[in-house]
């Protein structure tokens, strides 16, 4: 890091400097079209001069999110904010640099265009709206302001930047972010806003999982309950819903959220049944039914509800995910993979951006360390270090040979796993958590068609079209009235009228069996029917057992005489020990009675030498049951098979994480523990960490996480950590792991561990100029903190951590928003 002695940046912002002045308006005109959703972050295009000097004017803009857009004057009004940002370097003398003028862009969602509004210093305000082919409209609707403050409050309120895998892994970086409703006021003109637009939810768009956009499910709809959920005020989004519900069923599928959320189960079981009864087919009411019935452990009432959502909206993800987990939850493993390969996937689609050209330079301002306790006001020089400037990141103390990653975990196909795919993966971890992996594949093997039988069915379906031309050939060849051991001429007057008289629907299914081994074939399965003293109908049922959908398949006999003691032989057995003895009951090698001969055969296959004109039987194997059980199974989809092969690479690296950690436990702090932590870096530890929760054991993502956060700083391992804490998963500290009651010894060090990494952080980014307080994954943890344990414990609790003053100060605004809004758990 350096300081700053530039006097042509703002303090406190992040700045991108334009090689061109006003390119990045014109790529931002020209990304328009490609906006399908809320569209990206603000965008914020100042130009600076200098009246004293003769250099050129200097453009250069930010992303920001959370400006109040009601009004043109709001946003002139955050533009005006940016000159005074712009502070001398020098106290004694005063910045030459001015603002000249700026323009602040934002997106529309719901008339997909981009309002502007432009200001000039000295000058005026002017706005206007550019379509997506760049054409520049005035304002005349003031609909038009409404749409573009809900449509900036939604993306300010959606937006994961500052998420540990924010952005789909790619955090913009220097987004400013500001509290979107800072007050009770400004989220009462949003609620009215939004309810005013509400109807229109549905053209925003919706989450990846859902192909269609619904009342229930889209971002204007999804954007509030995330900001009432993560607050604990689900009360407050019943309120909002309450008055949309009686002009929409659909609505009960929010509003029953809502309800259970506020604990209101009674209100919610009743919004369901008038939802359910003025729109019996709306999935998203069924599937709130389902998630109500699995709370209360009605696992068989789910599963009926989960098929009728399917039924209703059967190209849905959602429908036949919540089919696979409530199958996950009853134990029927099998049914759980089936459902979870009709899953219609979708391309993930990634966030709206806006491409820009590469800047000339970037400004990423950054406060100068200081010391644990605040300087004392007689020490002049350690007040003005804190008040000069630095360019940097919180990252740069890092020893950059702690960011080395192996090539292997870096291709980990697990990390890139978005939208259906994620959570479909999500599912198929959960099942290896309850039956392991070996269980899996077994499961796996039942219900899918492997690779192995369909080798072989494809070998069998083929080498049955080559005998069946064969016996074609034959069949032209042979002269009229020739009478062969394995079949007669249909125009021969000498042969009985039984025999000529055949039924049609036995010389169809003979016709069929032909592709499975000739006709041959099915004349002698017919004599053995007739010879083992079967009826006609269990003679049937033997001869088409490859489609009756029987567990064993009926074919595979080598051809003999009509007449013989092989016929004597076979009489009396039942249809099992005839199916056994053709190989079609285990899949295993023939049996003695049919490899061995009793007396020796010659090349030709004839006895003592003396060569016969008959016709030999076919030489090819015994067929096994693979035809059967290929025809009771289901072709797995690539992108499942895919997914087994992502999860074996998984568990095959958690499996040498856990070689690690035993060492780790099993060594002192002295010899073996620092070989360990040579051989690992911080950022692979991290990515340890993250295979660790993906799979399901917390517990080795924490110590993972806090072996990568004693080699190196990272907010993602801090976050990561955080969370854990607050939502009571894992063991931290001696705190039982989740479902079993904590003591209250374990819910003090769990809340405790849950502020350190707040603290941490709070005072981390603070140097980084972030301070916005709500929504962000700090505050998220601590009001489930407070909705958890109570308001009163988790702020005796950081008091008794005894946290320097300054990271005090800072991380009780959090509790301060809590009071003014009411968090649930506030008042205990």
């Amino acid at each position: 890091m350096v300081v700053i002695s530039d006097p042509t940046v703002l303090r406190g912002i992040a700045e991108f400097y334009e090689n061109e002045v006003g390119e990045a308006i014109i790529a931002r005109t020209e990304s328009l079209a490609t906006f399908r959703e809320l569209g990206p972050p603000d965008l914020c295009h100042i130009i600076k001069t200098n009246p004293k000097a003769l250099v050129k004017d200097l453009g250069s803009y930010h992303y920001v999110l959370g400006v109040d857009s009601s009004s043109s004057a709001t946003l002139a009004a955050y533009l005006n904010s940016l000159s005074y940002s712009i502070g001398p370097v020098n106290p004694k003398q005063p910045n030459p640099w001015k603002l000249r003028s700026g323009t602040y862009c934002c997106f529309n969602a719901f008339s997909r265009v981009d309002v502007r509004v432009e200001v000039r210093i000295p000058g005026g305000v002017e706005s206007y709206a550019v379509d997506l082919r760049g054409d520049k409209h005035p304002i005349t609707n003031p609909a038009l302001w409404q749409e573009t403050f809900v449509s900036a409050i939604l993306r300010a309120i959606l937006d994961d930047n500052d998420e540990p895998d924010g952005n789909d892994g790619r955090p913009l970086l220097g987004l400013r972010k500001l509290d979107p409703l800072p007050t009770l006021s400004v989220e009462k003109r949003f609620l009215d806003a939004a309810a005013a637009e509400f109807w229109k939810g549905w053209q925003l768009g919706t989450e990846p999982e859902v192909q269609v956009a619904t009342y229930f499910s889209n971002h204007l709809t999804n954007g509030v309950m995330k900001y009432f959920t993560e607050s604990g005020r689900l009360n407050m989004a019943a309120r909002f819903l309450e008055g949309l519900f009686e002009k929409d069923a659909e609505v009960a599928a929010a509003l029953a959220r809502s309800y259970i959320g506020d604990d209101d189960e009674i209100r919610a079981v009743k919004t369901l049944f008038d939802g359910i009864k003025r729109m019996p087919h709306s999935y998203g009411i069924l599937l709130v039914q389902v998630d109500f019935l699995k709370s209360k452990g009605k696992l068989d009432m789910a599963a009926k509800l989960a098929k009728m959502a399917v039924t209703a909206s059967p190209s849905e993800y959602v429908t036949w995910a919540k089919l696979a987990d409530i199958y996950i939850q009853m134990g029927d493993y099998e049914s759980a993979l089936l459902a979870l390969n009709s899953c219609p996937m979708f391309t993930y689609c990634e966030k709206d951006a806006q491409r820009m050209p590469p800047p000339a330079r970037i400004h990423l301002p950054l406060k100068p360390e200081t010391p644990d306790k605040d300087p004392s006001p007689n020490d002049a020089k350690a007040a003005a270090a804190q008040q000069q400037q630095q360019h940097g990141t919180i990252y740069d103390d890092n020893d950059p040979r702690e960011s080395e990653v192996h090539p292997e975990l870096q291709r980990l196909p697990a990390l890139s796993l978005r939208g259906t795919f994620a959570k479909a993966y999500a599912l198929l971890i959960r099942i290896v958590g309850k039956i392991g992996w070996d269980a899996l594949l077994k499961h796996r093997s039942k219900v899918f068609v492997m690779e192995e039988e369909y080798r072989i069915q494809r070998a069998l379906v083929e080498e049955g079209a080559a005998l069946a031309d064969d016996e074609e050939d034959n069949r032209s060849a042979r002269p009229q009235g020739e009478v062969d051991l394995l079949g007669v001429s249909e125009n021969s007057s000498a042969l009985p009228k039984a025999v000529l008289k055949g039924d049609e629907k036995n010389e169809e299914k003979k016709e069929d069996l032909i592709a499975w081994g000739g006709d041959e074939e099915a004349e002698d399965k017919k004599g053995k029917g007739k010879a083992s003293g079967l009826s006609e109908e269990e003679a049937a049922f033997f001869m088409n057992g490859t489609e009756s959908g029987d567990k064993a398949d009926a074919g595979g006999f080598e051809s003999v005489a009509l007449d013989g003691p092989e016929e004597t032989k076979d009489a009396g057995l039942t249809i099992d020990e005839l199916l056994k003895k053709a190989g079609g009951g285990t899949g295993s090698a023939p049996s003695e009675s049919v490899v061995k001969t009793k007396e020796p055969q010659d090349k030709m296959g004839s006895v003592d030498g003396t060569r016969t004109t008959t016709r030999t039987p076919n030489a090819r194997p015994k067929r096994t049951s693979v035809a059967l059980t290929f025809r009771t199974k289901r072709l797995c989809e690539k992108w499942l098979d895919n997914l087994f092969m992502v999860l074996y690479n998984d568990l095959r690296l958690y499996t040498a994480l856990k070689q690690e950690m035993s060492q780790y436990r099993s060594s002192d702090n002295t010899g073996p523990y620092k070989q360990l932590l040579f051989r690992k870096t911080g950022a692979e530890w991290e990515i340890y960490g993250d295979l660790a929760l993906r799979l399901g054991h917390p517990e080795d993502a924490v110590v993972a996480y806090r072996l990568s956060l004693e080699q190196r700083f990272s907010a993602r391992s801090w976050l990561r950590l955080l969370s854990i804490s607050a939502e009571g998963v894992g063991d931290i500290h001696g705190a039982p792991p989740g479902g079993e009651k904590e003591t209250g010894a374990g819910e003090a060090a769990r809340i405790r561990e849950a502020l350190k990494a707040a603290v941490k952080l709070v005072t981390v980014l603070d140097r980084a100029f972030v301070d916005n307080t709500f929504p962000s994954p700090i505050s998220r943890a601590i009001f489930a903190l407070i909705g958890k344990y109570g308001y009163q414990k988790v702020h005796n609790v950081l008091i008794s951590m005894n946290v320097p003053q300054k990271s005090y100060r800072l991380i009780t605004r959090y509790f301060e928003y809590a009071e003014v809004f009411r968090v649930k758990g506030v008042d205990w």
